[in-house]
């Protein structure tokens, strides 16, 4: 049996023992196909490891953008798994879980391309009782939704803005910010796309992929999706049982307003 085993760094001793709880914690307690399974760990003297199942494909980060443009069905499909994943998370496990740290590098890909969840380190539980947390910053760059830097309170959304962006990565196959993009215009994923979409040209986010094209309704739908999940009002972003609802086709996609159209309290 091939398993994978990520060793915390004792360099940075205080944030990795925290990070070493939080993930078993985290893991210890979940139980679904889109979520890396947790086969055991070793936490003696200054050792700290953790065994997880090994995963056949790799990450998504290496999937996406490689040198050939993986085939849309295929990516379709992940992006059903990860929003799966992330509803079981928020809403089935037993103890309410923000992941808060959603990202290409953080989706490994199992046998036939199954999208798992992984790396549980800045992950918050959160008590039956609860619904939001204070905490310092936490995630990655252009994953990050904007509450975090207003020292507000943040919920299971923090993951939605997270999702969004992922998800326009997933339908374009390109990252959420690229210095070398032909035009400013085109520079953030995530202004681009919505410019596309307002401007009924969807055709530009998946130029050059012929399957993507020719489902170019599904495109739109979860182009659609990713919007509503990256606008900058918690309060605006579904949940993410919506955003799997709304993806499989099960219910309409409103017309998303512009992502930031909602007047930020830090301006």
């Amino acid at each position: 049996m091939a398993i994978a085993v990520k060793k915390l760094d004792r360099a940075a001793a205080k944030e990795s023992e925290q990070e070493f709880t939080n993930e078993v914690r985290s893991i210890a307690q979940t139980h679904h196909k889109n979520l890396v399974k947790l086969l055991g760990f070793c936490n003696e003297g200054n050792h700290r490891m953790l065994v997880y199942e090994y995963m056949s494909n790799g990450s998504l980060t290496s999937f996406l953008f490689g040198c050939t443009r993986p085939e849309w069905n295929k990516r379709a499909q992940i992006v059903l798994g990860i929003a799966r994943g992330l509803l079981y998370l928020h809403e089935e496990c037993t103890t309410q879980i923000i992941h808060c740290d959603i990202k290409s590098q953080n989706i490994l890909l199992g046998d036939n391309f199954i999208p798992k969840i992984s790396d549980f380190g800045l992950a918050k539980l959160l008590r039956a009782d609860q619904t939001r947390t204070n905490t310092a910053i936490r995630g990655t760059k252009g994953y990050v939704a904007p509450e975090w830097f207003k020292n507000s309170a943040v919920t299971a959304k923090v993951d939605v803005y997270s999702f969004g962006i992922l998800l326009l990565e997933i339908v374009c196959c390109r990252k959420n910010v690229q210095t070398e993009a032909a035009t400013e215009e085109t520079t953030v994923l995530a202004y681009w796309a919505y410019d596309c979409f307002k401007d009924g040209r969807l055709d530009l986010l998946a130029d050059g992929d012929e399957e993507a094209m020719f489902d170019i309704k599904r495109v739109e739908r979860f182009v659609m999706v990713a919007i509503w999940c990256i606008q900058e009002e918690p309060s605006l972003r579904p949940s993410m049982r919506k955003v799997a609802q709304m993806l499989e086709g099960a219910v309409a996609v409103a017309v998303p307003p512009d992502p930031s159209s909602y007047i930020s309290s830090i301006l």
